[in-house]
């Protein structure tokens, strides 16, 4: 799993260069296809239930998650993206996603302080994630940090555990009390994952059946990383390179 998150770290490093306006959200995919090959790794979410045909979710602006790569979807100036990938390298999987802005719209002077939330509230979560904590000390202390900055915690979706399959048990909810849950041991891995509004939480699924859009239409950051706990500080697979 740490080779996988190695590689895959590799990978984000540099996919901000391909990140253009005019560029479509199906060249995105493209593009990590083609590195996944080259760093061998195995997309987790192509053929996805027998229904996903794309190597990441691309989700753009409003879309909270799950955004299906198009090419009738062409990236603009300060369109605020969130990539999310899953790989594995010899059977064993890595999940990490990052929020981007194209160019230097105003769209991202909107949205900054929304990715830096984002972002504090994934490190306030993994600092929670030792050894003889709760699973649910995670959870508060992302909806702590979130709602501190007055945005919203999506409900409808979660973190996961991960191993051999991409989402295992069990789920990680980015909101909720502390001293709850399973107590976190030793050789547990996570994949952590706050998604967040700017305003109200609810979202809604598209027609697609896939795409998750905040259901008030305002902008939504997603970033994950994969975990694993140890005796002493919690390793974070998923930030090398990075």
């Amino acid at each position: 799993m740490e080779e996988a998150g190695r590689r895959l770290g590799h990978i984000f490093a540099s996919v901000s260069s391909v990140l253009c306006a005019g560029s479509t959200t199906l060249d995105v995919d493209a593009w990590i296809e083609d590195k996944l090959l080259k760093y061998d790794l195995v997309s987790k979410s192509k053929g996805y239930k027998g229904l996903y045909h794309h190597v990441s979710c691309i989700s753009v602006n409003d879309v909270v998650v799950h955004g299906i790569p198009s090419k009738a979807f062409i990236l603009r100036d300060g369109d605020l993206v969130k990539i999310d990938v899953c790989a594995s390298w010899k059977g064993y999987c890595a999940d990490m996603a990052r929020a981007f802005f194209v160019g230097q719209g105003e769209g991202a002077s909107e949205g900054k302080r929304l990715v830096e939330v984002a972002y504090s509230a994934l490190d306030k979560g993994i600092s929670k994630a030792l050894a003889g904590n709760h699973l649910s000390d995670i959870s508060a202390a992302i909806q702590e940090e979130v709602e501190a900055a007055s945005f919203g915690v999506v409900r409808d979706f979660a973190g996961h555990g991960i191993g051999k399959q991409m989402h295992e048990e069990p789920e990680v909810l980015n909101f909720g009390k502390p001293g709850r849950g399973p107590i976190l041991r030793p050789g547990m891995a996570l994949a952590l994952e706050p998604m967040i509004t700017m305003g109200s939480y609810k979202i809604k699924i598209m027609p697609d059946g896939w795409t998750a859009k905040t259901a008030d239409g305002s902008l939504a950051a997603h970033v994950e990383d994969t975990i694993v706990i140890t005796e002493a500080e919690p390793k974070v697979i998923t930030r090398y390179n990075l």
